[in-house]
């Protein structure tokens, strides 16, 4: 998925909490080594991986394909690369106001690990907290599937 595209379907995704990002930021992040994107028809999500952590910094699923699994499938398929890449826990941060996304984090075994306060923009001056949640990934011999880099 070029930069372009992924900056498309963020755009569509992102209005305000987060702010969508544009394909020269896409661009850089798709450029380092430690990258990761798991990417499918209508979504993806995207992260890094240092040393034993791996962040996801967004994932993206386009409003048309919402309610099908689609989220779960990226998630999943974000973190058995990760754990391919020898990472042993996850982490994101998610808007305290995106109850769809921390439901969906939930589902996936994310745990609560702090809180920044005012961590996004959004509309009109106001700032969004986000909540910061962790995952163990334990090691899954043979995961892998539906990635790029």
């Amino acid at each position: 998925m070029t930069p372009e595209a992924l900056a498309a379907i963020h755009a569509r995704c992102f209005d305000d909490t987060p702010r969508p990002w544009s394909g020269d930021e896409f661009a850089a992040l798709l450029a380092l080594e430690t990258t990761l994107l798991a990417a499918r028809v209508g979504g993806f999500a995207l992260g890094r991986v240092a040393g034993p952590e791996t962040e996801l910094m967004t994932l993206a699923v386009l409003p048309e394909m919402r309610r099908q699994g689609l989220a779960r499938t990226l998630l999943a398929d974000f973190e058995a690369e990760a754990r391919m890449r020898g990472a042993e826990e996850a982490f994101l941060e998610v808007a305290e106001t995106n109850a769809v996304a921390r439901a969906l984090y939930g589902g996936a075994g994310y745990v609560s690990a702090g809180f920044r306060r005012d961590y996004y923009s959004a509309r009109a001056s106001v700032r969004v907290g986000a909540l910061v949640l962790r995952k163990p990934l334990a090691p899954k011999p043979g995961d892998g599937g539906g990635f790029s880099r």
